[in-house]
């Protein structure tokens, strides 16, 4: 989840303007370098305690430079070993969620959460656990699809390039190119493998689909919490009220997450005015998201799986503790830790950090846990991974269109909402499971390719 909350805006302006006046944040404050500035003559640079013990924790590294500027067999490339250095100090946090971006990395990130780029049109999901890249959604009238391409194909090359967790980036580097150029992808389906020459496009990622399932029941299926999604969603679900939904259905499953202001401005359209959220930080602190005044009020079902994730199971979570919606599907992922995205110097660089946990408004921790469904739906062994928008042959839709039906009848048991816990009986951080010691089921993430 991408999130940088209000109380740590100005921190990150103040942050970025603090480095482009020293370049980083190791050397010595403007301070003593404008102090110094003034001899031109002087080899010498005043420093503080504190800034000198912080450059002495890091001397280990700068011997090691030297020592390959001197021995190493080939001219090395000092930048590139900059990058991994950089790559590897947030690598030792132990958190998947925590990492940093080179500036062409920084900026394609910005170009995804836009919607738009030349490539193929496929997003894939990596596991750390079993390092396998699996296409976890095919877009709609993208090369990939016309080529052929399903949810759940393995990645196995792409070019020359053998895929997997350690290679994805040079993979998505690799599909992403000029127009009208192809790639050569090799996936692995039911065991057998499968070659594609596809073409590269323009792709446009449409965030949200909707359709009526019948004359009076609506489905919005969200991919992901990102780009104008909300804005998206908003639109959508106006126009399936204008065609006559009395109930809707909202499908989050294999939704991977994104910002949290795109869950809780959703959120925000069936709730009254009560917290949506809140984030707890290291030292105790908390962020509360509230709701606004006013509520849609219509029969509403949630769809999730063991993907969804995130926003997902910030928008279920709430829904779902008010008892304003009825969550079918099967446990969702379970990733409770909030990230904030901020750029880092004055090269364009950018990092990711896990900065605190959240919780449901009624104080659940989900992390490492999930959303658990009040009507639990799994997926026929053997089942197609890939179904037209709307298409009830999906059992777990299936199952959800039932609750609606039944909902709309009213013969469908009424939830109860959960107690909500005040404020001074919340768990604080320091007493739950750290983020800092992902285990296997945290290790996932997505790219778009």
């Amino acid at each position: 989840m991408k999130n940088l909350p209000n109380r740590l805006r100005f921190l990150a302006v103040l942050l970025a303007a603090a480095l482009l006046v020293t370049g980083c944040s190791l050397l010595p404050s403007a301070k003593s370098v404008t102090q110094n500035a003034l001899d031109e003559d002087s080899d010498t640079v005043t420093l503080t305690r504190e800034e000198y013990d912080r450059l002495a924790r890091f001397a280990s590294l700068d011997t090691l430079s030297q020592i390959v500027e001197e021995y190493y067999y080939v001219e090395p490339d000092l930048d590139a070993m900059l990058d991994g250095a950089k790559r590897g100090l947030l690598a030792g946090l132990g958190d998947p969620y925590t990492f940093y971006y080179s500036a062409e990395e920084f900026s394609e990130m910005w170009a995804d959460d836009e919607g738009e780029y030349a490539g193929v049109g496929i997003q894939i999901s990596a596991s750390y656990e079993t390092m396998l890249c699996t296409i976890s959604r095919v877009f709609s009238n993208s090369p990939a699809a016309e080529a052929g391409l399903r949810k759940g194909d393995i990645l196995s090359k792409v070019d020359d390039l053998d895929v997997d967790v350690t290679t994805l980036n040079d993979a998505v580097a690799i599909m992403r190119g000029e127009v009208g150029s192809s790639v050569y992808i090799q996936v692995m389906r039911d065991g057998e493998l499968i070659d594609f020459n596809i073409p590269r496009a323009v792709v446009h990622v449409n965030w949200v689909s909707s359709c009526m399932l019948d004359e009076s029941v609506g489905y919005i299926l969200l991919y992901e919490f990102s780009g104008n999604c909300a804005e998206m969603f908003q639109t959508q679900l106006d126009a399936l009220v204008a065609q006559g939904a009395k109930a809707l259905i909202i499908d989050l499953r294999d939704n991977p997450g994104g910002w949290i202001e795109n869950a809780v401005s959703m959120a925000d359209i069936f709730l009254p005015k009560e917290t949506i959220t809140y984030l707890e930080y290291r030292d105790g602190s908390r962020e509360y998201y509230d709701a606004t005044d006013g509520a849609l009020n219509l029969p509403l079902i949630v769809m999730m799986n063991e993907n969804s994730a995130s926003s997902s199971e910030i928008l279920a979570g709430a829904l779902q503790d008010y008892a304003v919606a009825t969550i079918v599907g099967t446990q969702s992922y379970g990733k409770g830790i909030v990230q904030f995205v901020l750029p880092v110097g004055n090269d364009g660089e950018g990092m990711q950090l896990t900065s605190a946990l959240y919780y449901t408004p009624s104080g659940r921790s989900i992390h490492k846990i999930g959303i658990t469904p009040d009507v639990e739906t799994i997926m026929p062994e053997g089942a197609v991974t890939m179904y037209e928008l709307g298409d009830l042959n999906d059992a777990q839709l299936q199952k959800a269109y039932e609750v609606a039906q039944e909902k709309l009848a009213g013969t469908f048991p009424e939830n109860t909402p959960a107690p909500t816990v005040e404020e001074s009986t919340v768990a604080p951080a320091a007493q739950v499971d750290s983020p800092a010691a992902p285990q296997a089921e945290d290790l996932l993430w997505f790219r778009v390719s």
